[in-house]
C-alpha cells in the first residue's frame, strides 16, 4: 500500500502545487528527481529534524538549486520545522521558501545553492572538513566525525566549468565519504542538451578516479537503493552515480521537454498529472498515512543520542579533544586570543624591517599557525608567491590531519571548496591567489558575502607594482569592485601593524568574508607616524597632520603602498604653506560603519579640498571626496616594465603629484 511511488508523488504534487501557486519555479526537476529523493532521504541520509544542526548529521547539498521546491517538500514531509504554509508562500516575500535554497533562512538547508556547478564545490569543501576533522578527533572506537557529503547535480552544474576544477581535486585527495546523484534528464532551458553538451560523463569522471556507477534508472525504486548502496561500499574514491530520468515525470503532455523546466504547468497539466499518477488529494493536502512514512524525527533523535552517548564517552576518555572539538565545531577562537593578538601586535609594531605586505602576513601566519589550529590555508598554484604557508604547514594531499591544500589552478573552485568548508564548521578557511585572478573567483567571492561566510581571501600583487608582468597581471579595477560587493570587508594595508589589525579583523569577523590587498613590492614606512591599533580598527585614520594652525587646507587620503607617497607630498605641500591632513584608510567599508561623530572628526565639514591617491581606478573614490577633488589613479590598463617605471609613468611620483595639487588648490 505505501509503496514508493506513492511517497514519491507526494514530493511531486507538493512540488507542482508550489510552483503553480507561486506562478513561479522549476518543477521539472523535482519531478524527475522525487524517486532517487525518497529513496536516499528515507534510507540512506543521517539526519533530525528536530536539531537540524546536529554536528555529526550527513551533508546534503542542492546543487541544482532551482530544483529547491522538491527539498522544501522533502524537509516539510521529514519533520523539519516548516510548514506546509511555507510551502504555499513558495518565492514569496518573507518566506522561510526563497526561489533557491538559503543558509540562514531555511532549517535544513546546508549553504546557498543556485548558481549551477557552485554548490558541487561547496560540497567537496564539506568533504574535504569531515576527512580532516576526523583524522584529527577520531579515536579507536570513538568515531565522533563520521558522515557522509550527497550532493544533488544536474545537467547544467556538470557543463559549468567549477565543476571540472572542483571534481578533479576531489578525485586526487579520494573523498570517499562524497557521493554526487546526477540527474541526467538531458534538458535544460534551451532544449536538448546533446547539441552542445555531448561529453561521455562515465569516462569523463574516470579520468578524474572517481568510482562511477552508470546507466542507473531514476525511476525505478530498486535500481536506486543498489545504486547507493553500491557506491557507499566505495571507500578510497568519491562517486557518481548518473541517473537516467525524465524531467517532468507524470505530466502526460510536458515530460521531457525543457517547457517543464522552469515555468509552471498549469492547472489543466496538474490536472491531468493528478490522474495520470493516480493521486487523488486536492493541492497541499498529504493525508496522514503519507506523513507517518516520511517523517524522520524519531529515527533522527535515535541517532542522535546514540552519538551523544558517543560522544560523552569520548569526553570522559579524550577531555581535551573534546573541549577543543566543542570550541572548533562553535566557531570560537581559543580562549587566549586576546593575548595572542596583543603578543603579535607587540612584535610587529616596533619591527622597522622593510618588507612587502605579503611578507607581514606570512610572517602574521608564522606566529598564529599553531596558535589556531582551525586555520586552514591554500592558494591557486601561487603559494611561493601568495606566501601563503607557514613552516608548521602539513600538507592534507600527504596527510589528512593536515591544514594546507594546494587547490592548484583552480580560482574559482578554491573559492567554492573555501564557502563549503566555513559553513561545515571547525575551520576558518584561507585562500589565496593574485588580486588579478580574483576576476575568475568572482561569484564565489559574492556567494561568499550573500552567505555571510567566514572566509579570507587573500589577493596579493595588488597593483602595476607587480611590474613586468604587464597588465594581464596587473589589476587596475579589482580593489574598488571588490569594495563594491555587499558584505565583503575589504583590506589594503600599508605596513606591519596595518596588515596585523587586518588579520585581527578577518579572524574576529563571523558574519562575512574578508579579503586581504597584499603587496609584492617591499613598502617604506615613516617611522616617525605615531598612532595606536584602534585606530587602524576604525578603517581609516589620521595618519598624520602637518600643520601650525587649527585649520585644515586640505586631505589626502590613501591606502597600502601609496601611503609613502602622500606623506612625501604632504611635507612638501606643507613646505609651500598648506596645513595637510594625512588619512590612511585600510578598509573603506569598516570606516562607512563608524559614527557620524568620528567620521566627522577625520574628515571636517569645513574641509572642501581633497587629494586621493591609489594605484587603480579613479570613479570609487567620488562618493568620498566629490566630483571636485583631485584623485591620483589609474583609469587604463598599464604596461610591462619594472615597478618603479611603471609607478612614474602613470604619475606616481613626488613632484607630479605636487605640481597637480598645487594647481588644483589654487583653482
Amino acid at each position: 500500500m505505501y509503496s514508493n511511488n506513492i511517497l514519491a508523488h507526494a514530493l511531486r504534487m507538493l512540488s507542482i502545487d508550489a510552483v503553480q501557486k507561486a506562478n513561479s519555479g522549476h518543477p521539472g526537476a523535482p519531478m524527475g528527481m522525487a524517486d532517487i529523493a525518497t529513496i536516499l532521504w528515507r534510507k540512506f541520509i543521517k539526519h533530525n529534524p528536530a536539531n537540524p544542526l546536529w554536528a555529526n548529521r550527513d551533508r546534503f547539498i542542492l546543487s541544482n538549486g532551482h530544483a529547491s521546491i522538491l527539498l522544501y517538500s522533502i524537509l516539510h514531509l521529514t519533520g523539519y520545522n516548516i510548514s506546509i504554509k511555507e510551502l504555499k508562500n513558495f518565492r514569496q516575500l518573507y518566506s522561510q521558501t526563497p526561489g533557491h535554497p538559503e543558509v540562514g533562512c531555511t532549517p535544513g538547508v546546508e549553504i546557498t545553492t543556485g548558481p549551477l556547478g557552485q554548490g558541487l564545490g561547496n560540497a567537496v569543501g564539506m568533504a574535504i572538513s569531515e576527512r580532516i576533522l576526523s583524522e584529527c578527533f577520531n579515536r579507536k572506537n570513538h568515531d565522533i566525525v563520521d558522515h557522509y557529503t550527497w550532493v544533488f547535480v544536474g545537467d547544467g552544474c556538470l557543463m559549468e566549468g567549477i565543476s571540472h576544477e572542483v571534481c578533479s581535486l576531489a578525485g586526487s585527495l579520494k573523498l570517499e565519504k562524497l557521493i554526487v546523484l546526477y540527474d541526467s534528464n538531458g534538458i535544460s532551458i534551451d532544449g536538448n542538451v546533446k547539441k552542445w553538451f555531448n561529453d561521455d560523463t562515465e569516462k569523463r569522471f574516470l579520468a578524474y578516479n572517481w568510482n562511477v556507477i552508470s546507466h542507473v534508472n531514476g525511476h525505478d525504486p530498486d535500481a536506486i537503493y543498489k545504486a547507493i548502496t553500491a557506491a557507499k561500499l566505495c571507500t578510497n574514491k568519491p562517486s557518481i552515480i548518473i541517473f537516467n530520468t525524465i524531467i517532468g515525470f507524470g505530466s502526460p503532455n510536458k515530460c521531457g521537454n525543457a517547457v517543464v523546466h522552469g515555468s509552471p504547468l498549469g492547472k489543466e497539466e496538474i490536472t491531468l498529472v493528478r490522474k495520470n499518477l493516480d493521486w487523488e488529494y486536492p493541492a497541499f493536502e498529504i493525508p496522514k498515512f503519507i506523513y507517518d512514512k516520511w517523517q524522520a524525527i524519531d529515527k533522527g533523535k535515535i541517532l542522535e543520542n546514540k552519538w551523544l552517548k558517543l560522544i560523552h564517552s569520548y569526553k570522559n576518555k579524550y577531555p581535551k579533544l573534546y573541549f577543543e572539538y566543542k570550541r572548533r565545531i562553535k566557531g570560537n577562537l581559543p580562549s587566549n586570543w586576546n593575548k595572542i593578538i596583543k603578543e603579535l601586535i607587540y612584535e610587529f609594531k616596533n619591527n622597522t624591517e622593510v618588507l612587502s605586505t605579503r611578507q607581514i602576513s606570512q610572517n602574521i601566519l608564522e606566529f598564529m599557525g599553531s596558535k589556531i589550529p582551525e586555520l586552514i590555508g591554500g592558494s591557486a598554484d601561487l603559494t611561493p608567491s601568495n606566501l601563503t604557508k607557514w613552516s608548521g604547514s602539513k600538507d592534507i594531499c600527504n596527510n589528512y590531519n593536515g591544514n594546507y591544500i594546494h587547490y592548484g589552478v583552480r580560482e574559482f573552485g578554491m573559492t567554492a571548496i573555501a564557502n563549503g568548508m566555513a559553513h561545515y564548521k571547525g575551520f576558518i578557511p584561507y585562500i589565496a591567489t593574485f588580486l588579478m585572478f580574483s576576476d575568475y573567483a568572482r561569484n564565489g567571492i559574492r556567494m561568499a558575502a550573500l552567505m555571510k561566510t567566514r572566509n579570507i581571501l587573500i589577493y596579493t600583487h595588488d597593483s602595476i607594482g607587480l611590474g613586468e608582468d604587464g597588465p594581464t597581471h596587473q589589476p587596475i579595477e579589482q580593489l574598488s569592485t571588490l569594495r563594491l560587493i555587499p558584505n565583503l570587508s575589504v583590506w589594503r594595508p600599508c605596513n606591519k601593524l596595518e596588515t596585523v589589525i587586518a588579520w585581527k579583523m578577518a579572524l574576529e569577523r563571523t558574519n562575512g568574508p574578508t579579503a586581504l590587498i597584499l603587496s609584492r613590492q617591499n613598502l617604506s614606512f615613516n617611522c616617525d607616524v605615531v598612532y595606536q591599533e584602534q585606530d587602524v580598527c576604525r578603517g581609516a585614520y589620521i595618519l598624520k597632520d602637518f600643520t601650525n594652525t587649527n585649520k585644515i587646507h586640505v586631505i589626502i587620503i590613501s591606502t597600502g603602498s601609496e601611503i609613502q607617497l602622500a606623506l612625501d607630498v604632504a611635507k612638501k605641500l606643507y613646505i609651500l604653506n598648506f596645513s595637510v591632513r594625512v588619512v590612511s584608510m585600510p578598509s573603506c567599508d569598516v570606516f562607512d560603519n563608524q559614527s557620524i561623530q568620528y567620521k566627522n572628526y577625520i574628515f571636517p565639514k569645513y574641509v572642501d579640498k581633497y587629494i586621493v591617491i591609489e594605484a587603480g581606478v579613479k570613479d570609487f573614490w567620488y562618493k568620498y571626496v566629490g566630483l571636485k577633488s583631485l584623485i591620483i589613479g589609474i583609469d587604463t590598463f598599464a604596461e610591462s616594465a619594472p615597478a618603479v617605471d611603471l609607478f612614474k609613468k602613470f604619475g606616481f611620483s613626488v613632484n607630479s603629484i605636487v605640481k597637480k595639487s598645487k594647481l588644483y588648490l589654487a583653482s
